[in-house]
């Protein structure tokens, strides 16, 4: 028999589906690191309203990352390291994955190298390339999407608008002609603004703090994020320019010495280029860093460099060139004098 002046006996935590949890783990992944706009949080307050399980979830979420937060970085490193190559390797779904790296993110955070490897952005994304990679995306409305090296990006079509989201790296774009009936305006969207392709083929590049947009055909119309421009104030470039867009503007970029889209065909093509220029381009396809001195940096070099065999391609400089490679480990390469 049940003492009355006991005391109250502590009530059963709510059954969550794992389905909520996934949205409150994709929730918190979008708001911490991600999408913190004004837009996606109008969209996890409706969320949070809809449902009093999603109340619930949410807390034992930001709970399990409070624990995380006190993990120490390198093992927070680990676990995103983990990830990437379970995911690749296995097969992993997006969910689970997403769950482990939520639980490591704010440490890794912490620890200033999320940015690094970010591979929360490879698995937010509908495609994503890892380090070296190159993959052609091909879109419901004719558009192609080519991905350079350690690129990520998500794709959102509705009745009004065809929009292509790059969180990170490198795309060619050439646009599709969408169905008369339709006639939606493409957009490509990054953290530094939009831009409107009018009938075009460019390349869009993040950068720090801005990004580099080459345009190859057709124009494009720069939307800066802070007081998006309106149409007929919004600068337009057009085919052959190059142009930076941050977020509190956009201005014309200086030219590069090589080809801005010779990397989908899988080469670094130029004349001309400083040899650290070259190297720089180059250790954008492969792990770790190519360290060039600085008694050979100003070194001219002209020709086109394979991006699929990086080590190949410094062999040849090497020979071509009055420079030594010295590989420290494989992740690891210095160039200098010889």
């Amino acid at each position: 028999m049940t003492d009355p002046g006991g005391p109250a006996q502590p009530q059963p935590e709510p059954s969550v589906p794992s389905a909520v949890v996934d949205q409150a783990i994709r929730w918190m992944v979008k708001l911490d690191f991600g999408e913190g706009n004004a837009v996606a949080q109008k969209g996890f307050a409706q969320w949070l309203a809809a449902s009093p399980l999603h109340g619930v979830a949410w807390q034992r979420v930001q709970g399990l990352k409070d624990d995380f937060s006190r993990m120490p970085p390198a093992l927070a490193l680990d676990t995103l390291k983990a990830v990437g190559e379970r995911r690749g390797t296995r097969g992993i779904r997006r969910r689970q994955a997403i769950k482990i790296l939520a639980l490591a993110g704010v440490s890794v955070l912490a620890a200033g190298a999320a940015r690094e490897l970010a591979p929360w952005q490879r698995l937010l994304a509908d495609a994503s390339t890892a380090t070296g990679e190159q993959r052609t995306v091909r879109l419901d409305d004719g558009s192609t999407i080519v991905l350079n090296t350690d690129t990520a990006i998500s794709t959102g079509f509705d009745a009004t608008r065809r929009v292509v989201t790059l969180r990170r790296g490198e795309i060619l774009v050439a646009t599709g002609h969408d169905t008369p009936a339709a006639m939606r305006p493409f957009w490509v969207e990054t953290s530094f603004g939009g831009l409107r392709a009018l009938g075009t083929r460019f390349v869009v590049r993040l950068e720090d703090g801005r990004a580099r947009i080459s345009v190859l055909e057709g124009a494009v119309a720069l939307h800066p994020a802070n007081g998006l421009a309106a149409e007929d104030n919004a600068n337009v470039a057009r085919a052959g320019t190059n142009w930076w867009l941050a977020a509190d503007g956009s201005a014309p970029a200086p030219a590069r010495p090589f080809t801005d889209d010779g990397w989908a065909d899988g080469v670094i093509a130029g004349n001309d280029m400083r040899l650290a220029e070259l190297l720089a381009e180059l250790s954008r396809y492969r792990s770790g860093r190519i360290v060039c001195d600085p008694a050979v940096a100003d070194l001219r070099v002209s020709g086109a460099y394979q991006l699929g065999d990086t080590d190949r391609a410094l062999a040849f400089l090497a020979q071509a060139q009055p420079i030594s490679i010295r590989y420290r480990t494989r992740f690891w390469v210095s160039v200098g004098p010889r």
